[in-house]
């Protein structure tokens, strides 16, 4: 089984003493967004193929990491320039660098790679910002990761709702900035992705098939998987989700870009429904509730040794 606790939200930055405590119970439970059935996975590492999370502050959880040495983990940390008039609450990308470089060091190279996304351009944040940047942040990374993924803003209507003046990214921009973050990546020895996005940008070298496929996952865990047709593949790339414990609407960041926050004033609402110790992120498991136990087995093929 893959446990993915970020497509929804921020664990590590916001709910790691929460996940640490799932760690020590030995399960966790989350509620489907859309139909509010509520799933109890078990927390074993003989059964936890992978821990994936994404993140934009991985120091919280950083500081307890030795906690999570039974399990094998995947660690996807978004690194962008952008200010407080952006980004809220983020820490400034320079304290983002330097818990990568702990993480890397503490998991292994292949267990860390570095998101800069969503890319868009404005005045302030222009395309020679965004070259300049990259590359600052590229020469600090490139020891301590094999990649980078991009991706370029989308415009959901909550995007909109939050960030009014922001534009989309046209094509002749976006070959623009693939082009010259191909070259600054040849430099650096990293391996340029996109995810959903097209193949507009392979002719740079990109990949294209996705961000967090099996054989990333594979990469980071040290062994091959079998893992049956069509399981946790939900959209068009060849990413791997596995069984998300997040909960939209709760991520304090503040980022305008967002897609997983309607608004800041329901994540605040939200939070004070957080209790650490539930083994829901957001409520308690009530009287009444269903809660059905999956038991998915591990899919690591001890048959075929990894390549």
């Amino acid at each position: 089984m893959i446990i993915n606790t970020g497509s929804r939200t921020d664990i590590p930055a916001f709910f790691s003493k929460w996940f640490l405590n799932r760690i020590d119970e030995g399960f966790v439970c989350s509620r489907n967004p859309y139909n509010g059935d509520i799933y109890k996975y078990p927390l074993d590492s003989k059964i936890i193929d992978c821990l994936c999370f994404c993140t934009k502050n991985p120091r919280p959880l950083l500081k307890n990491i030795e906690s999570l040495n039974d399990f094998k983990q995947f660690w996807f940390v978004t690194i962008t320039p952008y200010g407080k008039d952006i980004e809220k609450n983020v820490p400034d990308f320079k304290n983002i660098i330097k818990s990568f470089k702990a993480l890397s060091e503490t998991l292994g190279i292949n267990s860390v790679s570095w998101r800069y996304d969503p890319i868009f351009l404005t005045e302030k944040y222009s395309l020679d910002f965004h070259i300049d940047r990259f590359e600052e942040m590229a020469s600090e990374l490139s020891a301590y990761t094999n990649d980078c993924t991009i991706s370029f803003i989308d415009m959901y209507q909550k995007v909109l709702r939050n960030f009014p003046e922001v534009n989309e990214v046209t094509v002749d921009e976006r070959l623009k900035i693939g082009e010259n973050f191909s070259k600054i990546a040849n430099e650096y020895d990293l391996k340029m992705k996109t995810c959903v996005e097209g193949t507009l940008l392979d002719q740079f070298g990109f990949d294209s098939s996705g961000c967090m496929t099996q054989n990333v996952i594979e990469k980071a865990i040290g062994n091959n998987l079998k893992i049956p047709k069509g399981k946790y593949r939900i959209r068009e790339c060849d990413c791997i989700f596995g069984r998300d414990i997040g909960v939209y609407n709760t991520c304090l960041h503040g980022c305008r870009y967002c897609y997983a926050n309607a608004n800041m004033r329901l994540v605040k609402k939200n939070q004070m429904l957080h209790n650490p110790d539930s083994p829901l992120l957001i409520g308690d498991v009530k009287e009444g509730d269903v809660v059905k136990e999956i038991n998915e087995p591990s899919y690591v093929d001890y048959q075929q040794k990894l390549i």
